[in-house]
């Protein structure tokens, strides 16, 4: 309990959902997400939430991508909830756009998040990223050098699209636990996730900081992530104007 008290309160302190929201789940199908999903299933009926799953294929691992596409659908039906599957071919968008798969990925993402939180008069998109997240990201902006906003991290919520009066806005519930007490939950509670194989390639810079420099850093200062969480919202009251 004390797991959901602190992303419960944390949530509420923060004003990322009020009762009677219409929320978007994003759900890959990974650890951190069904972790989220089960989070905000279990808050739904106290605060009258209308929820709904979007699962995004981005084309990028065939039968296993399929797979997980799958899983999603299965797992929004276990727990009573429609669920949008729908998908990207990344590859041919990053080349038609010359950037990285990386960002054609995110860009695909958050475009196919906002139409279907629009088609469905869902307010808010909740996506899983974690505290161990956050440091990733200010530690990557901090190697690939960074304006000052690069040293904020990811943000608890943010508008992510706008239609006329329609807004749509993307929170980020699970920012106050860290990677290992999400694994811990799912483990203790037996609830069934799939593991994305590419998060393990240490090409990728993101996935060097997760696997084996944010590992090196924890040893040396256990207490790194608060510290980093912590100088992210000292900076955003001057970054931020």
């Amino acid at each position: 309990m004390n797991f959901w008290n602190r992303v419960y309160e944390n949530a509420r302190r923060r004003r990322l959902f009020r009762d009677g929201d219409a929320i978007l789940l994003a759900v890959s199908g990974g650890p951190d997400s069904v972790v989220m999903l089960d989070f905000f299933a279990g808050q739904a009926r106290k605060h009258r939430l209308k929820l709904r799953v979007c699962h995004i294929n981005h084309k990028l691992r065939g039968r296993l991508a399929d797979a997980d596409a799958a899983f999603v659908k299965k797992l929004g039906a276990e727990y009573g909830l429609e669920t949008s599957i729908l998908s990207a071919d990344v590859r041919k968008l990053a080349k038609a756009h010359n950037k990285s798969v990386e960002h054609a990925a995110r860009d695909a993402r958050y475009r196919l998040l906002s139409g279907t939180a629009l088609k469905h008069g869902c307010a808010l998109v909740a996506t899983a990223h974690h505290a161990d997240d956050h440091a990733e990201t200010m530690l990557l902006n901090l190697l690939r050098g960074t304006e000052p906003k690069g040293l904020l991290g990811i943000p608890e919520r943010r508008e992510l699209c706008r239609k006329g009066r329609r807004k749509v806005e993307l929170i980020r519930p699970l920012l106050a636990v860290s990677r290992r007490e999400i694994e811990g939950y799912l483990k203790v509670n037996a609830l069934k996730s799939r593991k994305d194989h590419t998060n393990e390639d240490e090409h990728y810079t993101r996935n060097w900081i997760r696997a084996t420099l944010l590992p090196l850093m924890l040893k040396r200062q256990p207490r790194l992530r608060e510290h980093l969480a912590e100088l992210a919202a000292k900076l955003a009251p001057y970054l931020k104007k």
